[in-house]
């Protein structure tokens, strides 16, 4: 297994310059997360790619800037934007292939009753058709007032497309829908393929690593004996620290854990 720092950690930086900062910061493993639309442009793909190969850097996975829009453009009845949308992740796995990259990670669609469970996995999985066609895979991640954040929901997709039904399980996220992460851990572990880490106390469900009350020791032993051979990054907002050092001291912390 390998640890990191997803770029998500720096925002606001722009995300060339949260990039290069990791680089810099000597972290060898991270997560794109894409602010904007005009980051899908060759140009600024050169300049991810320069960044990247000055630095050593093995970028995981990738985010879209569309994230936040995903339940009205991809998991609604209007299809001609879910054909877009198709497109646009198209462009998302072309760009991911390019950095090396395995996975983007989808938030998804809301629980507005719009589409059906068997509807939804379709939608999942026409993206991964798209997507698979340069290496790159769709990941539901579990994200609270979304119907990813319903582990009933998380069942259905199993249930539904077995082990096509994969995700990233995000730790900040199962505390905050109301789930111990290692329950989640246990029940899912075949389908999952990547984490987004942080600790978590009664100051604050977003907090660095160490910096709460989750059992890290546990969580990496965990996946150890598990024989889990993917990515954990580190995913916390810019109220979880002070100092952009700190995010860099929790990431030492937890690799002297593996």
């Amino acid at each position: 297994m390998i640890i990191g720092v997803s770029t998500a950690s720096l925002y606001p930086l722009e995300t060339e310059v949260a990039l290069e900062e990791i680089g810099k910061s000597g972290v060898k493993n991270t997560e794109i997360f894409f602010n904007a639309e005009s980051e899908l442009k060759p140009s600024f793909l050169d300049l991810l790619l320069d960044i990247k190969h000055e630095y050593g850097l093995n970028i995981t996975a990738i985010h879209p800037t569309m994230s936040l829009a995903e339940s009205f453009m991809i998991f609604s009845e209007y299809e001609r934007r879910f054909r877009e949308s198709l497109q646009k992740f198209a462009r998302y796995s072309e760009v991911a292939a390019a950095l090396g990259a395995k996975y983007i990670i989808l938030h998804g669609g809301k629980p507005n009753g719009l589409t059906t469970d068997h509807e939804y996995c379709e939608k999942y999985m026409m993206l991964n058709q798209q997507t698979r066609k340069n290496g790159v895979t769709v990941l539901q991640e579990n994200v609270v007032n979304y119907r990813s954040g319903d582990i009933e929901f998380l069942r259905s997709m199993r249930e539904i497309l077995g082990q096509d039904a994969l995700f990233c399980l995000d730790i900040k996220q199962s505390i905050r829908s109301g789930y111990e992460p290692f329950s989640l851990i246990d029940e899912f572990w075949d389908n999952i393929r990547h984490f987004h880490i942080s600790d978590h106390s009664l100051a604050g469900d977003c907090l660095l690593p160490f910096n709460g009350k989750f059992d890290f020791s546990k969580f990496v032993k965990t996946l150890k004996d598990r024989r889990y051979n993917g990515a954990c990054m580190i995913e916390v907002y810019k109220n979880a620290y002070k100092e952009k050092s700190e995010i860099f001291d929790s990431l030492n912390k937890l690799e002297k854990l593996l």
